[in-house]
């Protein structure tokens, strides 16, 4: 089957960085299933695992994808062959870039009916990363409305996760203020429906007390942790929550966080996959995020779709999107699968 195989690049620029290639199609284990991917999404984890490639083979990359089911294994009971599929998958194997990919089936759910593959294939990573952080490290509850008059701060409200976050957040009866500093990325939020937005490029704690906001119950970071984790500590309430998908550079100072017995909160997506750890959960969250959006609760925030095939062109042209920073939504790569593999690739 063909796949795009990625090497060490410390720049999208620096070639080869992507190949077309080819290997041998996977057969499903007894708790799996194979799929025949069509559409894949790229995010900043894609290329930040692509810029750190120690295999002298390259790696197969892809944490979002949609596609048909092709095999299951003689355990899977909840899903069979030709449903119709989306998830994010693991980083423990080879990843969506591929026609075919092996996926353990407790990580997978139906996608939803309402959306083309392309709007489908936008969400699981991100649906999961928000849903996670909000509903399980955070504290919030799950449910329409559960969580009225309390207040959430999302800090990069305008990407990926924060997307995802802001729509499930106000379902969940969240008052929201998302960030954003450009004209288009505050139009987004918006339109996603925040509540208030700041501008993370001024003074949050300033914005907050011009908008009679005494504290956020929660705060969420999805960009730059060390540059807004004092300001965070300053905003969060007693016994509140501030959380982060971004690795900080410096030690934070959590002390801060300390006589409000406030708590800080990672979120990984693939920390599940990685440890084995409630993986059934993946799949429960995003059967959820379907009928949410089949219902018309929550919407794709697919904003560009690269509809050319997906071989190692497109998806260097994915990355090159993301890695310049300015992305509003998501960007997804349909198929088929159209490489041209050569010598160099075909390993």
């Amino acid at each position: 089957m063909k796949v795009i195989r990625s090497f060490a690049a410390s720049g999208i620029e620096d070639a080869p960085a992507m190949v077309d290639a080819t290997m041998a199609a996977p057969i499903a284990g007894v708790q799996d299933v194979v799929v025949n991917v069509v559409a894949v999404s790229v995010n900043p984890v894609d290329t930040k695992l692509r810029q750190n490639v120690t295999d002298p083979a390259g790696k197969v990359f892809g944490y979002d994808a949609v596609g048909t089911i092709a095999q299951v294994g003689q355990d899977v009971t909840d899903f069979k062959v030709g449903d119709r599929v989306f998830y994010a998958g693991t980083t423990k194997r080879d990843g969506a870039n591929a026609e075919q990919q092996v996926v353990d089936a407790r990580l997978i759910a139906k996608a939803p009916a309402t959306l083309s593959d392309a709007e489908a294939a936008a969400m699981p990573l991100t649906s999961l990363s928000a849903g996670e952080v909000l509903f399980e490290k955070m504290g919030f509850l799950f449910g329409e409305g559960a969580n009225e008059g309390r207040e959430l701060l999302i800090v990069n409200g305008a990407g990926g996760v924060g997307s995802m976050a802001i729509q499930l957040a106000k379902w969940a009866g969240l008052t929201v203020t998302a960030t954003a500093s450009r004209p288009e990325t505050i139009a987004w939020v918006k339109q996603l429906g925040a509540d208030r937005v700041f501008n993370h490029r001024e003074d949050l704690i300033a914005q907050a007390k011009a908008a009679a906001v005494d504290a956020f119950d929660g705060i969420l970071i999805l960009h730059s942790t060390d540059q807004y984790f004092a300001a965070a500590a300053q905003l969060v309430t007693a016994f509140g929550h501030v959380a982060s998908i971004v690795e900080n550079v410096s030690p934070l100072p959590m002390g801060l966080l300390k006589n409000k017995a406030a708590s800080f909160d990672w979120e990984y997506m693939f920390a599940k996959s990685d440890y084995a750890v409630d993986m059934a959960g993946q799949g429960v969250l995003l059967a959820d995020i379907a009928k949410l959006v089949d219902a018309g609760v929550i919407k794709t925030t697919l904003t560009k779709t690269l509809a050319d095939g997906i071989n190692a062109d497109s998806l260097r042209a994915a990355h090159q999107l993301v890695e310049a920073n300015k992305m509003i939504g998501k960007v997804v790569v349909t198929g088929p699968f159209n490489g041209n593999v050569n010598d160099q690739g075909d390993k």
